[in-house]
């Protein structure tokens, strides 16, 4: 028997792989599954984008290796996307990186700065992945706590006691995943100069910029923070393209090159056609992005209203593409919850516990199920 690599002593399957086996066997079984656990939106991209592809697959060089850095058209496409959205301006040939999807943009990153033994800032709750990779390279994952009462952003005080010494590179994402917490100016501010006096190497996971919120805002958009910060974007949730896979990389130009060096060494280019839909998503104005949150905000309210019905208590004040709810008082485990849920009522709803522990006595909710769907939901609570 071939023994696999140590690193793989310290990683677990990703949650939703395992999760989906068992919810895929119940529905096999013939369980009326409801599954509202993952955010993968369920809505397709514009014509134009679609239109786009169509067209490029008849392209001479379509089908051939593309460059590690994407089109110029792609990377200036992003860079408008930026001007015209939040104001930041970006050089498309240093300080963009398109990717396939930002997942990947994780691994790259952490590739590209960790050693062995290096430390990571790391929200709890937060993305599972941030954690994965940390120790996936080898590095030291060191959570920063996020909680309610802080509106879920972080305790400032809190992180200035920690010994800072060994971490090299934190992780932070607003709109908050999964809290939906929107962040703000204010918060970002303090995030770059906390960075700065540390030396610490700041990245801002933002695909939920435009999904129920108003006001779309980037970490770039402050002074200075190309000094010391990336942010990872994606058109996934934003253009409803999650399987294309489409994201990118921004900010510093030393960073972006040294992301480069490893991205050139795993991939060779994002297909072509796939190029020239994300080129013609960027374009949307902003009637998509009205369509898409009417779509969005209907559901939240029956999102809301069947969170209410189980007893629990909404975060009224999140953006994105999740509802984050608090568990009745009494319940003391989200995963005994959900599964009761789940077997019970078919309805499969994400415990918090996944994102950390601060994420115990909370569920989530995805909407990316049509209305009737989360009617249909309610109605088995009737």
């Amino acid at each position: 028997m071939i023994q696999t690599a140590k690193r793989l002593d310290i990683v677990e399957e990703y949650y939703f792989s395992s999760k989906l086996r068992e919810v895929r066997q119940l529905a096999s079984e013939g369980k009326p599954i409801i599954n509202m656990g993952i955010g993968s939106p369920d809505l397709k991209p514009s014509q134009a984008v679609i239109d786009a592809v169509t067209v490029a697959m008849q392209e001479e060089n379509a089908h051939q290796y593309q460059s590690y850095q994407g089109l110029p058209e792609l990377r200036s496409g992003m860079a408008d996307f930026y001007q015209s959205n939040y104001g930041v301006a970006l050089n498309p040939n240093t300080e963009i990186l398109p990717l396939m999807g930002s997942k990947e943009g994780i691994m790259h990153i952490s590739l590209a700065f960790l050693n062995e033994g290096d430390q990571v800032l790391i929200p709890n709750p937060g993305y599972p992945t941030y954690s994965s990779v940390t120790n996936l390279v080898g590095a030291v994952p060191i959570y920063y706590d996020l909680k309610e009462v802080n509106n879920w952003e972080p305790d400032f005080e809190a992180l200035e006691k920690l010994d800072l010494s060994k971490v090299k590179l934190m992780w932070l994402g607003y709109p908050h995943m999964p809290t939906g917490a929107r962040g703000s100016l204010e918060l970002f501010e303090k995030l770059v100069a906390f960075a700065k006096k540390h030396n610490i190497l700041l990245i801002n996971d933002n695909p939920y910029s435009f999904v129920l919120n108003d006001k779309p805002m980037s970490l770039l958009q402050v002074e200075g923070a190309k000094d010391v910060a990336l942010e990872l974007n994606s058109l996934s949730k934003t253009f409803n393209m999650a399987g294309w896979r489409v994201g990118m990389v921004l900010g510093n130009a030393a960073c972006i090159d040294a992301v480069l060096k490893v991205k050139s060494n795993m991939d060779s280019g994002m297909f072509f056609g796939i190029q020239k839909g994300a080129i013609a998503a960027l374009k949307s104005d902003q009637s998509w992005f009205d369509s898409m949150n009417a779509i969005y905000k209907k559901r939240r309210v029956l999102t809301e209203q069947l969170a209410e019905k189980l007893g629990c208590e909404v975060y009224k004040e999140g953006v994105g593409l999740f509802v984050w709810a608090k568990l009745p008082a009494g319940i003391t485990s989200s995963e005994d919850f959900i599964d009761k849920i789940l077997y019970e009522k078919s309805i499969f709803i994400t415990p918090g516990t996944i994102f950390g522990s601060n994420g115990e006595g909370y569920i989530r909710f995805a909407l990316c199920v049509k209305e009737e769907i989360v009617q249909e939901a309610i109605d088995r609570f009737a």
